[in-house]
């Protein structure tokens, strides 16, 4: 992705560990927003909130043609978030939890 430096992989985590404490700070969901906003490039941020958009219409049990039609997002995307949402490191279906939680809660 990135080729004009390189960083070691301790180098690399942690900087990823830095991005993740900064986002832990904000206490709104407008906080929030306004972060991303500034991270985030429009294309960026359009890609992650279509991936969100795919778990929540995978979660809803659609299939894959009905969500690309819904969504627009790849096929191929699809599949990728689907089998993160199974199989990834959990933070899809935590947040997704957390949020239904707190919507019936």
């Amino acid at each position: 992705m990135k080729s004009h430096r390189q960083l070691s992989a301790r180098q690399e985590a942690l900087a990823e560990r830095n991005l993740v404490a900064a986002i832990i700070t904000l206490r709104s969901v407008e906080e929030c927003r306004a972060f991303l906003r500034d991270l985030c490039t429009p294309a960026e941020l359009q890609a992650m909130a279509d991936r969100w958009a795919v778990v929540e219409c995978l979660r809803r049990g659609l299939p894959y043609r009905e969500i690309h039609r819904q969504t627009g997002v790849s096929v191929t995307t699809i599949g990728r978030v689907a089998r993160y949402l199974a199989q990834g490191n959990g933070g899809y279906a935590l947040a997704a939890q957390r949020i239904d939680g707190s919507q019936h809660g």
